[in-house]
């Protein structure tokens, strides 16, 4: 597994706000910053920090034309000098075994973490040290050299600590999370901009004024609590991956799961301004179902229906021993249907009536769904072949055009996240009436297929690992 790329991919959908929900109660982010602002003009007037120099090329907010990416509207672009109390290089000063205070350096960072026991000692000017002691919440930036960009949150600290002159510390306020700010430090976003901004021949570095000039996205101030939430559960599970101490089958199950959950928010795949909207599609698939311009968090472009307006279902025949009348027939129970596929090692037949064949016969593309058993289980019957259905398995038929596999997903995530089936519940089945009353999104149809395509892409990502592992 390629886990840099995973982490690359997370903390990329993380600052494009497409991690977590957001939730409209937040206060936006302008809000926040304004804030910020009035911090600094009083931190400025009380001299205790000074104002930053700014050319007229600067400025806290990109314009429209740079901003490099779109991001949900109660965010706002912003750099970092418009976010830091203070962005301040390290201390020219010598290394020794003993001293007053631990002198931190680029080379005591080492994969995001300190050994302080190795790190050496210094003595510094009383009077002056005050602005170089590291508190919790510091960042530091390697300036120069092979790590220049690298980044390290200070987090806990055992005894008195500065740091050295390859360093640069930023200091953010406290309306914006430390935390969040350094996930950003470890974007593929942000690199780029590294990339661009260093210069120098033989050592790269980035100087102070290059890091206060860089871009960031900020969320409202809940919002970052949530990303960072989310951000530290994935990447907590990539590195018990990487440090291969924990149970592959339950990351990969982790893993599918959330890009189920990003493939019904709409944010797995981009939306194409050109697809018809998925209104016009449920119009024609059934003239009478409800067009709502509520979709909850769903794309402007998605209709939020149920999934009884969109497919035609029904059970099939129950078996009945003292009933010999009609054709003898192959028929699926629930013991041969499994997710996404069947097993045909017993299959049994039972007389099915003429006129019960059209309600009970399987074809080519139809869903099927466990009424019983594990409810909620279903599959796609793809074969060539029709056959039959007893009375504990649904037969779902698209109404109109559809991606039905788009929907299987769909079940698969709602059974996954105990939405169906689910402990607690109290049914003994999934009737027809809750199967057809439940909610489900319509995005437009060419965007279906999209969805259903990087799923599957994915997914068989995550099968080939599993199935590399278990050889």
């Amino acid at each position: 597994m390629d886990t840099k790329k995973l982490r690359q991919k997370i903390l990329d959908l993380a600052i494009r706000g497409k991690l977590v929900p957001q939730d409209p109660s937040d206060e936006p982010a302008s809000v926040l910053l304004e804030r910020i602002k009035a911090e600094k003009e009083r931190l400025i007037k009380e001299g205790k920090i000074k104002r930053s120099k700014k050319t007229a090329k600067t400025s806290d907010t990109p314009h429209y034309g740079n901003v490099p990416f779109e991001i949900p509207d109660n965010w706002e672009w912003t750099t970092i000098n418009a976010i830091s109390k203070s962005i301040l290089y390290g201390v020219s000063e010598s290394a020794k075994t003993n001293g007053k205070y631990r002198l931190l350096r680029i080379t005591d960072i080492q994969n995001n973490s300190v050994q302080w026991d190795s790190v050496p000692y210094t003595d510094f000017d009383e009077n002056k040290v005050k602005s170089y002691l590291l508190s919790e919440g510091d960042i530091l930036f390697a300036r120069t050299g092979a790590t220049v960009g690298k980044s390290y949150l200070v987090q806990e600290l055992a005894e008195e600590a500065i740091y050295a002159s390859y360093l640069i510390r930023v200091q953010t306020y406290d309306a914006v999370l430390p935390q969040y700010v350094k996930f950003y430090f470890e974007s593929g976003y942000y690199w780029e901009q590294i990339e661009q901004g260093s210069v120098g021949v033989g050592q790269p570095n980035v100087n102070g004024t290059i890091l206060g000039n860089l871009h960031i996205p900020i969320p409202p101030m809940h919002e970052q609590y949530r990303i960072v939430s989310e951000l530290l559960k994935w990447m907590g599970i990539i590195d018990v991956i990487e440090l291969g101490k924990t149970d592959l089958q339950t990351i990969i199950k982790q893993a599918k799961s959330k890009i189920l959950d990003l493939a019904i928010q709409g944010k797995l795949v981009a939306q194409d301004p050109s697809d018809e909207p998925a209104s016009e599609l449920l119009k024609r698939i059934n003239p009478k179902a409800e067009i709502t311009c509520d979709n909850a968090h769903y794309p402007k472009v998605w209709q939020k229906t149920i999934l009884g307006d969109i497919f035609n279902h029904n059970t099939g025949k129950a078996l009945n021993s003292s009933n010999k009348e009609g054709i003898m027939k192959d028929y699926l129970t629930t013991s041969n249907v499994y997710w996404n596929k069947f097993d045909f090692s017993v299959i049994k037949q039972m007389p099915y009536k003429e006129s019960e064949l059209d309600k009970c016969t399987v074809t080519k593309g139809d869903l099927l769904v466990c009424e019983g058993g594990d409810i909620g289980r279903a599959a796609i019957w793809n074969y060539d072949f029709d056959i039959c259905i007893q009375n504990h398995i649904h037969r779902l038929r698209p109404k109109g055009e559809l991606c039905v596999a788009f929907y299987y997903y769909i079940l698969l995530y709602l059974k996954e996240n105990n939405l169906i089936g689910g402990k607690g519940i109290g049914l003994l089945g999934l009737s027809s009436n809750a199967l057809h009353k439940i909610d489900v999104p319509l995005p437009p149809i060419e965007e279906q297929y999209r969805i259903v395509q990087k799923i599957e892409e994915l997914f068989s990502y995550f099968d080939n690992i599993q199935k590399t592992l278990e050889a």
